[in-house]
């Protein structure tokens, strides 16, 4: 979590992709008052979780340049999705 409370431009900084920080500037501006503080709480978790995934990706990056496997515990779908390619090819999709 961040130590320093989120401010519109901290928000637009965690955001990075510019579509993003378009859409939280608009939604910030044209909110009546009275929701205001609901806009700005609904994109404050969506920065967290942007910060969240980038220092995730961040930790993945770095064990893989050491040679080690990512961290954290990891489902093995790949049976899962050989299946559902297969049942995708079976009704004719390219």
């Amino acid at each position: 979590m961040r130590e320093q409370p989120w401010t519109i431009e901290s928000i637009c900084d965690a955001l990075g992709h510019p579509a993003l920080k378009q859409d939280f500037l608009n939604q910030i501006n044209r909110a009546p008052a009275d929701e205001l503080l609901n806009v700005f709480s609904k994109w404050e978790q969506k920065a967290e979780r942007s910060l969240a995934a980038t220092q995730r990706g961040r930790e993945i990056a770095e064990a893989e340049d050491r040679g080690e496997d990512p961290p954290g515990e990891w489902a093995d779908i790949t049976e899962s999705v050989y299946q559902e390619a297969q049942r995708i090819r079976s009704r004719g999709a390219a």
